[in-house]
């Protein structure tokens, strides 16, 4: 499990967000060439992209390129170029606006005929698909058994809002005269059971107003307590904040890794399948919920403090 806690977009086509980007601590960094770039800057963002991939030192960070959708005139040569550029500095590409699984299965071949045509490991890079519309919402199943390639399903707010006419311009938040229970629950819960349906990862969409960390924190909270894995960055501000409201508090990772070696001791030392731990009785779904956080907690790369002893025979 790559650890996407906080996923920071920089544009492609700006030189020194790039320099810059890569002395931030978020867990991904995906280098952009579809919104934050305009038309007529395309091309040489490519070129930007794929020298920063490079001759960057992005090291401990998941390395992602988001393309143009498959509805321009963009999205085939940015694939040759980067990957050919820099494939072997590559961890996944984003396809934004994915309303299909032919789209992914699209992706899928065109990076296996540059992967074998220029030597490259087949099947190493992945793709993580974005879901920006009521059309790519009703077919995210079928978009996430769509390529084994596939790694992370992404929900994409602004367009999906305007997608479906929710009366609101704040990306994330609750549209004005919607009083009642949460507008967006019901589209990250079905992002969410298409993830893990596959074995993928889910990472929620940006929150625009990069100065309102409250907010920030109160719609990441949202997600993260659904099960979400991270959230867009778009500024430097909101990366702590991230990392930290989606990885375990430090108790729940401690009381997971008890968790699991006391399963462990007894049901293999002992024979027995449900025991008390402490106040808590603990079983098969114990292991199973404690397997989940100790994954999260691992992969922001969390220590534990306290050990398991097994009691005297």
């Amino acid at each position: 499990m790559r650890s996407r806690r906080s996923c920071l977009a920089v544009p492609g086509s700006n030189p020194r967000f790039l320099e810059k980007a890569q002395g931030l601590p978020a867990d991904e960094v995906f280098l952009d060439l579809e919104d934050s770039v305009a038309p007529s800057a395309k091309e040489g963002a490519r070129k930007n992209v794929v020298a920063a991939l490079r001759e960057g030192d992005w090291s401990g960070r998941t390395r992602v390129v988001r393309v143009n959708d498959l509805s321009t005139q963009w999205t085939y040569r940015d694939v040759i170029e980067v990957v050919e550029g820099a494939g072997e500095f590559l961890d996944c590409l984003m396809l934004p606006k994915v309303e299909d699984p032919a789209q992914v299965v699209w992706l899928d071949t065109l990076l296996t005929q540059i992967e074998k045509a220029n030597g490259l490991p087949v099947g190493r890079i992945g793709i993580e698909a974005q879901i920006e519309s009521a059309r790519g919402l009703v077919n995210v199943d079928a978009v996430g058994g769509a390529s084994r390639r596939l790694e992370t399903l992404v929900f994409g707010p602004a367009d999906f809002m305007a997608s479906i006419n929710m009366r609101t311009l704040v990306v994330g938040e609750q549209p004005p005269g919607y009083t009642e229970g949460d507008a967006y629950h019901y589209i990250l819960m079905r992002i969410l059971m298409a993830a893990r349906t596959h074995g993928l990862q889910a990472v929620d969409g940006p929150y625009l107003a990069i100065r309102d960390l409250d907010g920030f924190r109160r719609v990441a909270g949202r997600s993260a307590a659904l099960g979400f894995d991270g959230k867009w960055v778009l500024h430097p501000t909101q990366i702590e904040a991230a990392n930290e409201v989606f990885s375990p508090s430090q108790e729940d990772y401690d009381r997971a890794e008890l968790i699991l070696d006391a399963y462990d001791h007894y049901t293999t030392v002992e024979g027995r399948g449900a025991v008390m731990l402490g106040d808590e009785m603990i079983d098969e779904a114990s292991r199973k919920m404690a397997l989940v956080v100790t994954a999260k907690g691992r992969a922001a790369g969390m220590t534990r403090t306290t050990a398991f002893t097994p009691p005297a025979p």
